[in-house]
């Protein structure tokens, strides 16, 4: 008989976590970031379910550290990957904002999407049933995933511990914290003994994760200014990250060929993007979302580093349509 489970791994930025339904039909929810596909290779077997046999990836967004290694498992394996109709599209299409790659200056290898989710769709894996739950605000086709059985949450981003993910209203529009405070109160009405989020240790009481994170977002609606903070911490020190630090002498260049600092820059914070470069590292050194190693910023989370060129021809969705016709 087979040993059917959840099986959680918590593993340090740019991935996400890794969550394997390892079932009659085993599915892989996110497949992390690209760099650390190797991992999530070994993650798979070492679980006695062989790449080739996984029935699926379901991505419960599509940002880069959630849907990297979709390009490698579809390539070498077929994989099957799902995920919200309303990422779907874009994805399929390789439009221009699709992931925000472009906008946020992080890449994502060509896929494509074999299967358009909804809100109320099931997925049966064999001895577990899965509700797909549409829960837009960390982008708009975010979903989150119940197992009926187990009352178990797998929630992607929309709510950590003792965090919620970042809102990126230039993208996903001014209404997304107004969404996402309406995905929690929907998922504060539900039974769950446990929750499994895309960053961090299993939560095992999502109660209290769910209220916290409604607390902060309604405070966030009467103070935007502290949720443009949040997003720019969190998308520069994933940049710091996905580099492995950036040398002071190349920052300003960086940061000011980049959309997402422009904008926040210019529409959230009123000034110049020139001088909020240095307005920016302060508040990074200040909070001690980042430190100098010598002349080089780096990140203070714990990551492990790339140590590849992450950067190439097609890692853009801009560029996709050109590998797809090839």
């Amino acid at each position: 008989m087979m040993d059917s489970k959840i099986i959680f791994i918590e593993r340090k930025f740019p991935s996400a976590n890794m969550i394997l339904i390892k079932d009659k039909r085993s599915i892989l929810i996110d497949s992390g970031f690209k760099s650390d596909v190797t991992e999530t290779e070994k993650f798979l077997i070492d679980n006695h379910v062989s790449p080739k046999d996984l029935n699926s990836i379901i991505n419960t967004h599509y940002y880069s550290d959630h849907v990297g290694g979709n390009h490698y498992f579809q390539n070498k394996y077929k994989t099957h990957v799902a995920a919200h109709s309303l990422d779907a599209e874009l994805i399929n299409k390789a439009n221009d904002e699709a992931c925000s790659a472009e906008w946020l200056d992080q890449p994502v290898d060509p896929y494509h999407v074999d299967t358009y989710l909804n809100d109320g769709d099931v997925i049966e894996t064999g001895t577990r049933r899965f509700e797909v739950i549409h829960t837009p605000g960390h982008t708009l086709g975010h979903i989150s995933l119940y197992c009926v059985e187990e009352k178990t949450l797998i929630c992607g981003d929309l709510f950590h511990a003792n965090d919620v993910g970042w809102f990126n209203i230039f993208r996903e529009g001014s209404v997304s914290l107004s969404l996402a405070l309406h995905s929690l109160q929907k998922l504060s009405e539900m039974d769950i003994n446990l929750s499994y989020s895309g960053h961090g240790n299993p939560i095992s009481d999502p109660k209290l994760s769910i209220n916290n994170a409604m607390v902060r977002i309604k405070k966030w609606l009467d103070s935007p200014e502290k949720y443009s903070w949040h997003a720019c911490k969190r998308i520069f020190s994933f940049t710091l990250i996905m580099r492995d630090g950036l040398d002071e002498e190349e920052i300003d260049s960086y940061l000011i060929r980049c959309g997402w600092f422009n904008d926040m820059a210019i529409h959230s914070f009123h000034t110049s993007p020139k001088e909020f470069v240095s307005t920016l590292i302060d508040e990074m050194l200040r909070s001690g979302a980042a430190s100098w190693q010598g002349k080089r910023l780096v990140a203070s989370a714990e990551y492990n580093s790339p140590n590849m060129n992450v950067y190439e021809e097609h890692s853009k969705p801009k560029n996709w349509r050109k590998v797809h016709a090839d």
